[in-house]
């Protein structure tokens, strides 16, 4: 008889994770509200807009392109999509995030301008959440933001003139400033989402001999409170991936 384990506790579904963000309001060099443009090197991210009104501005190899999202829209987009949101009024948005584990392990860089995406340690003066004591989290914030949304009008530009190659170069800046991440990287990826599927293979093999008997390790998880941070397009409130024990009774 095969045997077979629950999906772990600590886990969500598919090593997924999910969080609230607000989308900051706060103004950008182009006389927009929204927040910092930046692409994912490795994750798939999708939004479900819960209220208020925005655009998701995008640059791929399909160009610079610009989506309304009102509440209900979902929408999600791979990596290599550059993008960059705007509020237009009170942004919320549900995050869905592949991977869970590898954005907040760094899977991500912001379009600053070339000039601060060519050494790790001056991109990463700039990006930290907080790299000077003097700067408060939000100031520290402020300041990735300005410099995102700049390298972004400045990337759009290139890519409207020049195409492809414009974000070629991008790429190629941001795949060397992770480098070095990635062993880490594969680790949380195996351990998530990779287990996760795994985990599925190994139910629908003991389905298909007609047994059930992971269906008795099945059990409830519940998070507790989310924690406030500055994010990258805003407020962000991420869910701990740690569950509080069951509750008893019924």
């Amino acid at each position: 008889m095969t045997a077979s384990v629950g999906l772990p506790p600590s886990q969500f579904p598919g090593g997924t994770a999910v969080s609230h963000l607000a989308v900051y309001d706060w103004s950008t060099p182009d006389g927009l509200q929204g927040g910092s443009a930046h692409v994912h090197l490795a994750c798939t991210e999708g939004y479900v807009v819960l209220g208020g009104a925005g655009r998701l501005q995008t640059l791929s190899s399909a160009g610079f392109a610009e989506t309304q999202l009102t509440p209900m829209t979902v929408l999600w987009f791979s990596p290599g999509v550059v993008h960059r949101l705007i509020n237009d009024g009170d942004l919320q948005i549900l995050v869905v995030m592949q991977n869970g584990g590898l954005p907040e392990a760094g899977d991500s860089v912001l379009t600053f301008p070339p000039e601060y995406l060519g050494e790790d340690s001056t991109y990463r003066a700039i990006a930290a959440p907080r790299p000077h004591a003097d700067l408060t989290p939000e100031a520290a914030a402020h300041r990735r933001q300005q410099l995102a949304v700049q390298g972004f009008l400045r990337l759009r530009e290139q890519v409207e003139r020049d195409g492809q190659v414009a974000l070629d170069a991008f790429y190629d800046a941001a795949a060397a400033l992770v480098r070095d991440r990635v062993p880490g990287w594969r680790k949380l990826w195996a351990d998530g989402a990779l287990a996760a599927a795994e985990r599925t293979g190994e139910h629908l093999e003991v389905l298909s001999k007609g047994h059930r008997e992971h269906l008795s390790d099945g059990r409830l998880s519940v998070v507790g409170p989310p924690a406030m941070s500055f994010g990258m397009c805003g407020r962000l409130l991420s869910y701990p991936a740690t569950p509080a024990p069951p509750a008893s009774g019924s």
